[in-house]
């Protein structure tokens, strides 16, 4: 079986698991089996179409496309793992059709050149514990954005039929944090790692990344303290979540964004 043909049938069993998230939402079901299989069924294929980008490429292209399609499956995976004991399977809604479209841009746009491999243990753990906290807080932004909305409906005393079926706004609050802890472990050990095996992490190629990667922790190691300290929540733990998500995305990003798909360099 083709590339193509797997990247497109993985594409079509997120759009089915987000489509019977919806569903499920508006009738408020507590059954999730279908999604959730559709959604075992599109990461899979995410795998092996994964796996047959290594084969073609004689190790991993780290071009944007390519670490959009890596980035987003590991989202999925810790997403669905997570939803076997958290109320998190709806935040499919959104984690499915974002996983969909990095498929469909990366079959759509090739890459040219092979930007980057890992030559070492060293640098794959810099990698991985960089792209598994990317992910945990990515779902926590998500997570904070679904909170955000749940507060708004809830004030406004008109919930609507979606938000009814979603937790109690504290089990949401304490999710939102659980998720930041987790993703700032993994973000701790990527700058450790970054620090401790790249031979210069402030070369004018990767000084951006890791001032903004400190920035992020910085935030995020601050709104878990001030949750202990001072127990924020609610709209201080939203904003903050979000504005150390976003610093985060360009930090990982941001310029391979401008330099491949803007400047059109390798």
């Amino acid at each position: 079986m083709s590339s193509i043909v797997i990247g497109i049938s993985s594409i079509i069993g997120y759009l089915i698991a987000s489509s019977s998230t919806i569903g499920e939402l508006i009738s408020r079901r507590e059954n999730h089996k279908m999604s959730g299989r559709f959604a075992w069924l599109g990461a899979v294929l995410h795998a092996l179409y994964l796996i047959g980008l290594f084969q073609q490429q004689n190790g991993f292209n780290f071009g944007f496309f390519n670490a959009a399609v890596l980035v987003a499956f590991f989202i999925v995976l810790i997403l669905q793992i997570a939803a076997f004991d958290k109320p998190v399977e709806k935040l499919g809604i959104a984690v499915f059709p974002i996983a969909a479209l990095a498929l469909g841009l990366d079959m759509a746009f090739p890459p040219q050149s092979h930007h980057f491999a890992a030559q070492n243990w060293r640098m794959s753990l810099h990698i991985l514990s960089s792209i598994v906290a990317f992910s945990l807080l990515n779902i926590a932004a998500l997570q904070a954005i679904l909170l955000a909305i749940q507060d708004q409906q809830l004030r406004s005393h008109k919930p609507k039929r979606m938000i009814m079926a979603l937790p109690p706004l504290q089990a949401m609050e304490t999710l939102l944090f659980q998720m930041i802890a987790s993703g700032l472990f993994f973000l701790t050990a990527s700058l450790t790692t970054g620090f401790l095996f790249i031979e210069d992490v402030f070369a004018q190629h990767l000084v951006h990344k890791t001032v903004l990667s400190i920035i992020a922790w910085v935030i995020f190691s601050g709104l878990l303290a001030g949750r202990v300290r001072y127990g924020w929540r609610g709209s201080t733990a939203i904003q903050w979540t979000l504005i150390g998500f976003v610093l985060l995305l360009l930090a990982y990003f941001g310029s391979k964004m401008v330099l491949e798909l803007i400047l059109k360099k390798p």
